[in-house]
C-alpha cells in the first residue's frame, strides 16, 4: 500500500479505519472527562468531526453499519440484563405509568405543534411525534458506571422504554403499511399474531436452551458466543415478525437476566466488551450522519430543528415530572427519568429514513428534506442533554443509599474463604460465593490451600497451586480481589482456623467432605473441628448444578434463630443470593421466626419474590422428605451445640439428606455467634476442642 493514500480522505483501508476508531474511543473519554464532560458526548462530536459532514476523514461505510447495530442491540441487551426483577416486579405499574406518559405527552404536543407551527398535514404530524415519543438509552453507559442500575428510577425508565418504543413502532409500522398498500386487515393480524408468537418463543424457550447450556457447557468463550447468539437471533426474529430488532434484543436481556448473575465473570465480559467496542462505534457512527451546517443554511431547516429539540424535551420532562408527582419520587429520581428519556437515535432514526422514502399523492415527501436535516440536529443536542442530565443526577444517585441495599453493613471489610481442597468443586463454591458478597465490599476472597506433612504431599501441594490459579481467574472475570495464601499446618482444619485469624475473614464457604470409609462421618473431621474453631459463618454446600441455573431456593428456618448474632447477616447473605439469580425463595418455619423472617425481607427489598410457609412444629424429617427438582436447592440453617437455636435433630441431618436422592442441591448453613473464646460453656464445661 502507497504511504500518501493514507492521507487520500476518506480513508478507506480497514486497517487505518479500525486504528482511527480505536484512537477515538481511547483519547476521547480522557480529553473530555478533565473538561467533566460525559464521555458519550465525546463520542458524537468526534462522530461528528469525522464523518462526511465534519472533515471527512471516514465514511459511514458498512462497518459502522454492522457494528452500530451490534452497538444499538447490546445497549437494549444490557439494559434487560442489568434490570433489577424484584425491583421491577414492585415498580411495574410506575414503569407502565411513565411508559403511557412519555408516549402520550410527546404525541399530543408534537401532532399540534408540527400542525400549528410547522404547517405538517395530519399523517406527517403524527408520524413526527411518534418520533419524539421513542427515545433511546444512549446514556445508559453513565448509569453502569456508577452502579446505580438497579435504582428504581431506572428500572422506571427502561419499563417505559419498552412501552413507548413499542407503540411508536407500531405507529411507524401502520403508517408505512398505508403508503405500501399493505393496510388491510389481513395484514394487521399476521403481523399481531407474529409479533406474539416470537415473543412467547423468546420469553419460554430461550430461558431452557440457556440453562441446559450453561450446565452443559463451562468454557467461558462459548459462553459469551452463545448469549450474543442469543440477542441477534431475538433481534432476527423480531425484525422478521416486521417490528424492530432492539425489542428483541431487550427481551432476550429479560429472559436471561435470572441466568447472567450481575456479579459472574459472564457479566463482566460482557459488559466489557460492550463499553469498549460495540457502544462506541454506534455512537460515533450517529455521529457522523448529524449536519451541523443546515442549522446556517437558511430556510426553514433552523425552525424545524428548534421546534423539534424543544418540543422532544418538554415532552420528556414534563413525562418525568408528572410520574414524580404521582408517585411522590425525588427530585433526583425524576431528573434520571428525564436524563435517559431524552435522548433521540435509533427509532427516531428509523422513523425519519421511513418517512423521507414515502412519497404522498400530491409528489411531496412525508417527511421533506428540512425534517431530516433537523432530526439529527435534535439527535446531537438530545443526546448531549440527556448525557449531561444522567450524569448530574447520576452522581447523586450514586451516593445515596441504594434502593433494596440486603446488608445490614457497610461490607467494607467482607472476606469470604474458600479452601481449595477438592478441584471439582471449586468453580460452583466461587460462584456461590459471587452471589453471597455485598458489590460494594472493598474486600474480597481469601483462596486456601493448606499442605500437610504425608504421602503425596507434593501431588496435593501441586493440585492445590492449580486450584488457586482457577479461583483467581474465575475471581479476576469477575472483578474481584482474591487473596491466594498456601500454607503448611498440622491440620487442613488448623490451616482454616489460622487463616481466619490472619487475614479476618468474615464468612466461610466449603463444599461437602467426600466420604472416604464406611465409618466416616458424614461432614468429615474436617467441617467438625472447623465449627468447633470458628465463630464465624459457615456454609457446607453441595452444588450438582451450577448456581446461576437455581429456579427455587427453600430456606428451613429453626425456630429462636432470630436470636442468634447471625441473623441479620445470612438473611442479608440469602436475600443477596435470590436477588443476583432471580430467584423465588420460601422460608418454612414457625410463627414467630416467620415473622421476624418477613420483616427481614421487607428490609432487604426481596418481599415480593419471598413465600412464607407456616408451619406449627418444625420437623426436619419431614419437611426434607419432599420432592424436589434439579433445578432447586434447600438451605437447612443449621446451629452449632449449645446456641439459642440448636436443636438436636439437627444431629440426624445427614440421614435424612440420604434418605431423599432427589435433594442434589442443598447448603447447610452455621449462622455466626458471639465469640465464645475466653469464655466457659456449659455444653463444654471442660473447653474440650
Amino acid at each position: 500500500m502507497n504511504l500518501l493514500a493514507v492521507f487520500n480522505l476518506p480513508v478507506t483501508d480497514p486497517t487505518w479505519i479500525f486504528l482511527i476508531v480505536l484512537v477515538i474511543i481511547l483519547f476521547a473519554p480522557l480529553l473530555l472527562g478533565k473538561l467533566r464532560i460525559p464521555h458519550i458526548i465525546g463520542m458524537i462530536l468526534a462522530g461528528v468531526l469525522i464523518g462526511e459532514y465534519g472533515f471527512n476523514i471516514l465514511e459511514r461505510d458498512s462497518s459502522f453499519e454492522l457494528f452500530g447495530r451490534v452497538g444499538l442491540y447490546y445497549i437494549m441487551f444490557l439494559a434487560g440484563l442489568e434490570m433489577d426483577l424484584e425491583d421491577f416486579r414492585k415498580n411495574k405499574v410506575k414503569g407502565l405509568v411513565f411508559g403511557i406518559l412519555t408516549f402520550a405527552i410527546p404525541m399530543a404536543l408534537g401532532i399540534w405543534s408540527s400542525m400549528s407551527l410547522l404547517d405538517f398535514s395530519l399523517t406527517s404530524s403524527i408520524l413526527l411525534a411518534s418520533m419524539y415519543a421513542s427515545h433511546t438509552l444512549v446514556a445508559y453507559p453513565i448509569v453502569s458506571r456508577y452502579g446505580i442500575a438497579r435504582q428504581r428510577s431506572i428500572n422506571i425508565t427502561i419499563a417505559g422504554t419498552v412501552i413507548t418504543v413499542t407503540l411508536a413502532l407500531i405507529i411507524l409500522a401502520v403508517i408505512s403499511g398505508m403508503y405500501k398498500g399493505t393496510s388491510d386487515s389481513l395484514y394487521w393480524l399476521l403481523l399481531c399474531v407474529n409479533v406474539v408468537l416470537i415473543s412467547l418463543l423468546i420469553v419460554f424457550c430461550f430461558p431452557m436452551l440457556g440453562k441446559w447450556f450453561f450446565r452443559k457447557y463451562d468454557d467461558p468463550v462459548m459462553q459469551f458466543v452463545f448469549v450474543l447468539s442469543m440477542v441477534f437471533l431475538g433481534g432476527g426474529l423480531m425484525s422478521l415478525a416486521g417490528m424492530e430488532g432492539i425489542l428483541g434484543a431487550f427481551l432476550v436481556g429479560i429472559v436471561l437476566n435470572p441466568l447472567i448473575p450481575r456479579v459472574s465473570p459472564l457479566m463482566n465480559r460482557l459488559e466489557f466488551v460492550g463499553n469498549a467496542l460495540f457502544i462506541p462505534y454506534f455512537l460515533i457512527g450517529v455521529g457522523m450522519i448529524i449536519d451541523i451546517r443546515t442549522l446556517f443554511a437558511g430556510g426553514t431547516a433552523l425552525k424545524v430543528a428548534v421546534v423539534m429539540t424543544v418540543v422532544a424535551t418538554l415532552s420528556k420532562w414534563l413525562a418525568a415530572y408528572g410520574t414524580q408527582k404521582l408517585f411522590r419520587m425525588s427530585r433526583n429520581e425524576r431528573g434520571m427519568m428525564f436524563g435517559l428519556s431524552n435522548a433521540q437515535a435509533a427509532a427516531t432514526l428509523a422513523a425519519v429514513l421511513v418517512g423521507h422514502d414515502i412519497f404522498m399523492e400530491n409528489g411531496e415527501r412525508l417527511l421533506n428534506d428540512d425534517v431530516l436535516n433537523g432530526t439529527v440536529v435534535m439527535i446531537l443536542f438530545t443526546c448531549i442533554i440527556s448525557s449531561l442530565a444522567t450524569d448530574w443526577f447520576g452522581r447523586r444517585l450514586a451516593v445515596e443509599q441504594p434502593a433494596g441495599d440486603a446488608s445490614d453493613d457497610a461490607g467494607i471489610g467482607e472476606r469470604i474463604l474458600i479452601p481449595v481442597a477438592n478441584p471439582d468443586t471449586i468453580e460452583s463454591l466461587v460462584n456461590l460465593g459471587l452471589v453471597l458478597r455485598d458489590p460494594k465490599s472493598r474486600g474480597g476472597f481469601v483462596a486456601l490451600n493448606v499442605n500437610v506433612d504425608s504421602a503425596g504431599s507434593r501431588v496435593r501441594s501441586d493440585e492445590g497451586k492449580r486450584g488457586l490459579e482457577k479461583v483467581a481467574g474465575i475471581a479476576a472475570a469477575a472483578d474481584v480481589n482474591v487473596s491466594m495464601v498456601s500454607r503448611y499446618d498440622i491440620s487442613v482444619s488448623s490451616g482454616i482456623i489460622h487463616t481466619i485469624k490472619e487475614y479476618s475473614v468474615t464468612s466461610v464457604v466449603i463444599g461437602l467432605h467426600i466420604k472416604s470409609g464406611f465409618l466416616d462421618s458424614f461432614f468429615g473431621a474436617l467441617t467438625n473441628n472447623l465449627l468447633k474453631g470458628t465463630n464465624l459463618e459457615v456454609m457446607v454446600a453441595r452444588l450438582i448444578m451450577p448456581v446461576n441455573t437455581v429456579k427455587d431456593m427453600t430456606v428451613l428456618v429453626p425456630p429462636q434463630a432470630e436470636y442468634e448474632a447471625g441473623f441479620s447477616k445470612w438473611m442479608a447473605h440469602l436475600s443477596r443470593m435470590s436477588g443476583q439469580l432471580g430467584c423465588k425463595t420460601t422460608y418454612v418455619a414457625e410463627g414467630t421466626t416467620l415473622e421476624q423472617l418477613r420483616k427481614k425481607c421487607r428490609h432487604n427489598g426481596v418481599e415480593t419474590s419471598s413465600r412464607f410457609e407456616k408451619v406449627d412444629r418444625l420437623v426436619l424429617q419431614d419437611q426434607m422428605s419432599v420432592q424436589m427438582n434439579p433445578e432447586d436447592i434447600l438451605i437447612v440453617v443449621s446451629a452449632r451445640g449449645g446456641s439459642i437455636s440448636y436443636d438436636p435433630a439437627m444431629d440426624k441431618l445427614p440421614q435424612y439428606l440420604a434418605k431423599n436422592d432427589s435433594i442434589g442441591n442443598f447448603i447447610i448453613l452455621y449462622p455466626e455467634q458471639v465469640d465464645m473464646e475466653d469464655m466457659v460453656s456449659f455444653s463444654d464445661p471442660m473447653g474440650n476442642a
